[in-house]
C-alpha cells in the first residue's frame, strides 16, 4: 500500500529519499570502520594489561605468602600503614572521533625503590622487597587499565548503536522505499496504459466513418 499519491512528483521524491538514505548509510559505515580500528587498537593494549596484571597477581600473591610465613601478619600490616600515601592522579575528559570519554593519567610513579620506601629497608627480606615491588606494578598497571577500559566501553556502546542504525537502514527503511518505489512505478506505467489505450479508442472513433 503506497503511503504517498501515485504522482511523478513523488516518485521523484521517493527516490531522492531513497539515494539520501544510501549516501547516509555509506557514511555510517565508513565511520564504523573508523571506531573498528579504534576499537582494535585499543583492544591490543588492554589485553595485554589485563593478562600483565592477572600474571603479577599471582607472583604478588605467591611472594605474600612467604612473606606470612617470614614476617607474621602483624608486621606486615604494620608496613602496609606505614606505606600507605595519596597518588597524584588526574582524571581528564578526552575526545575520540566524537565521542567523549574519561582517561586517567599518572603524574608520578607508584614503583618505588628500597630506599624510598617509608620504613628500615635493613630490617626487611628479599622476598618482602619482592612482593612489595610487584603489588606497586599492579598498582600502576591497573590505572592504565583504567585509561583504556574508559576508551573502550565507549567504543564498544558507540558501535553497537552505529550497527543498530546501519541495520535499521538497511533491513527496514531502505527495503520499504525500493517496495513503495516499485509500486508506484508499476501504479504509474498502468496509468499511463491505460490513458494510452483510451486515446488511441478515442482516436479510432474519431476516425471511423459512422462518427
Amino acid at each position: 500500500m503506497l503511503s504517498l499519491q501515485p504522482t511523478r512528483t513523488n516518485l521523484l521524491l521517493l527516490k531522492e529519499r531513497l539515494r539520501v538514505v544510501g549516501s547516509c548509510t555509506a557514511i555510517l559505515k565508513g565511520r564504523r570502520q573508523a571506531l573498528i580500528r579504534e576499537l582494535l587498537q585499543v583492544t591490543r593494549p588492554l589485553m595485554q594489561s589485563r593478562d600483565e596484571v592477572s600474571r603479577a597477581y599471582a607472583r604478588a600473591q605467591a611472594g605474600l605468602q612467604t612473606s606470612l610465613a617470614f614476617e607474621g601478619g602483624e608486621a606486615l600490616h604494620g608496613l602496609a600503614a606505614a606505606s600507605r600515601r595519596d597518588l597524584a592522579i588526574e582524571v581528564a575528559e578526552r575526545n575520540l572521533l566524537g565521542l567523549r570519554y574519561r582517561e586517567v593519567a599518572i603524574h608520578e610513579s607508584v614503583a618505588r625503590n628500597f630506599i624510598e620506601r617509608p620504613y628500615d629497608p635493613w630490617g626487611s627480606t628479599p622476598w618482602l622487597e619482592e612482593t612489595v615491588a610487584e603489588f606497586e606494578g599492579i598498582i600502576e598497571e591497573m590505572l592504565a587499565l583504567a585509561s583504556y577500559e574508559g576508551k573502550f566501553r565507549r567504543l564498544a556502546e558507540a558501535l553497537v548503536r552505529l550497527t543498530r542504525r546501519i541495520r535499521v537502514l538497511e533491513e527496514r527503511v531502505t527495503p520499504a522505499l525500493f517496495a513503495e518505489i516499485h509500486s508506484m512505478t508499476q501504479y504509474l506505467a498502468e496509468r499511463e496504459r491505460e490513458t494510452l489505450f483510451r486515446l488511441k479508442r478515442f482516436k479510432g472513433y474519431r476516425q471511423s466513418p459512422s462518427a
